[in-house]
């Protein structure tokens, strides 16, 4: 006789009803925990009270539809949605600053003012993408605010989503990475995603079907907090790397009359590589990739590392960019601009062959064209 898998309720709050923050909540409904969405913003908490939906995004609007008013509700009483939850998911935005930081002010804003309704012990979730370490200075506000410390812990849980298709990225995930110092928060977010972990939400009928992904267990992955914040900053700057690779590969496939859409095809076939994020372009852009490539690299200043390779993803990026536009700015100009650990020289003598010799006293010497 098969075994009925018993769910255990987590009561959470989700705080920001943004992309993440929206996706987060219904998805997390719909593995059947009571939610919370908490915003600040009152006409967008009538919106979504009223059934209506403010983003667009696959999927979305059936799970708030199923949903709403029983497994998931909207508030903007922050203190309220604290106390009746067990786990707090802090979903806000963490644009890009002046400087190319990761500007954390709405997650302080946040964690300072949650910190009042932390009456017993609760989990408190980075969902944001911040810098690695932001959860030890999240814990840190907390107790300047007031908190001891046995009545919290702090976890990482990055999000892995796409537009288009963050439904089925929550629900069918590659891996959920949950970043825990302590054994009760680790238990606590094993609870929380125990319907993707043991597979039993893939058994359910009225579940939501994804055509691409075959049923199975989630891949799930404990870390520490800090390995958790650096998987999500090292996750999309490989992604970006792929992208500015290919695209730089490109180049060299206009130089020599090679169709790189070929050489692409043959080199994702490699298991090891894929064929991901291999297709010649204009380059990344969107809110995600720019700002987080950048953050990384302050985050390795910060460190005193010097992370010369996100330069060359950014530069080559960009060079992308004023080709799609139609610019004439050449690469070494952008070059000459950008790098701030070499200097450009144009006087590499030529050998026969268009990239042989050339190319390997550039290297050499440190120097591109």
């Amino acid at each position: 006789m098969q075994r009925t898998q018993v769910i255990r309720v987590v009561p959470t709050a989700v705080i920001g009803s943004g992309y993440v923050g929206l996706v987060a909540a219904a998805c997390l409904a719909e593995l059947g925990h009571d939610v919370v969405c908490v915003d600040i913003d009152h006409a967008r908490v009538d919106l979504l009270q009223s059934g209506e939906v403010p983003i667009f995004e696959k999927g979305l609007n059936e799970l708030l539809s199923r949903h709403r008013g029983q497994r998931l509700r909207f508030t903007y009483n922050l203190s309220e949605a604290v106390r009746f939850a067990q786990v707090v998911v802090i979903a806000v935005g963490t644009p890009q600053s002046s400087t190319g930081e990761a500007d954390l002010s709405q997650v302080e804003d946040v964690v300072t003012c949650l910190a009042s309704a932390l009456d017993c012990y609760k989990v408190v979730v980075e969902k944001s993408t911040v810098p690695v370490l932001t959860s030890h200075w999240v814990a840190k506000i907390l107790q300047l605010n007031g908190v001891p410390k046995a009545r919290f812990d702090v976890v990482a849980n990055p999000e892995f989503l796409r537009e288009g298709s963050a439904i089925s990225d929550f629900l069918y995930p590659d891996r959920i990475v949950v970043g825990a110092d302590s054994d009760r928060s680790r238990q606590l977010l094993r609870d929380l995603y125990q319907p993707l972990i043991d597979g039993s939400y893939y058994k359910r009928e009225e579940r939501v079907h994804d055509e691409f992904t075959a049923v199975r267990r989630a891949n799930y992955i404990e870390t520490s907090t800090s390995s958790a914040e650096l998987i999500k900053q090292a996750s999309n700057a490989f992604l970006a790397l792929k992208v500015s690779f290919i695209n730089a590969v490109s180049n060299i496939c206009e130089r020599v009359n090679v169709d790189i859409e070929e050489v692409a095809r043959g080199v994702g076939a490699d298991r090891r590589i894929g064929p991901h994020f291999l297709r010649a372009g204009i380059g990344y852009g969107g809110s995600c990739f720019p700002k987080d490539i950048r953050a990384f690299r302050q985050t390795a200043d910060a460190v005193g590392y010097n992370f010369d390779l996100l330069d060359s993803i950014e530069q080559i990026n960009e060079h992308q960019h004023y080709k799609g536009q139609g610019n004439r700015c050449t690469w070494s100009r952008i070059q000459e601009r950008n790098r701030r650990h070499s200097r450009v020289s144009r006087n590499c003598d030529r050998s026969e062959h268009p990239v042989g010799r050339r190319a390997c006293r550039s290297i050499r010497s440190g120097r591109h064209e």
